[in-house]
């Protein structure tokens, strides 16, 4: 049965209550690497008296990963 092909790059995002730790484990039991973190902010837009207003509640953690090379 061949094995099915991974995608050289995926991005993984980091668990809201997820430890470090965890995430880490998560890329590497998936096969991965991590290559890179990336911080996203996240906003909430409201109005208030007819005017837009837009105010940061957070932000995302995001790896991007490479594929680990296996040995056959």
């Amino acid at each position: 049965m061949p094995k099915e092909k991974k995608p050289a790059k995926k991005r993984f995002e980091f668990g809201e209550n997820e430890t470090i730790d965890a995430c880490l484990d998560r890329i590497k039991a998936e096969g991965y690497l991590p290559v890179r973190k990336v911080e996203e902010p996240v906003f909430r837009e409201t109005t208030e008296n007819g005017a837009k207003k837009v105010e940061p509640i957070g932000r995302k953690v995001i790896f991007d990963t490479k594929l680990l090379k296996t040995e056959h």
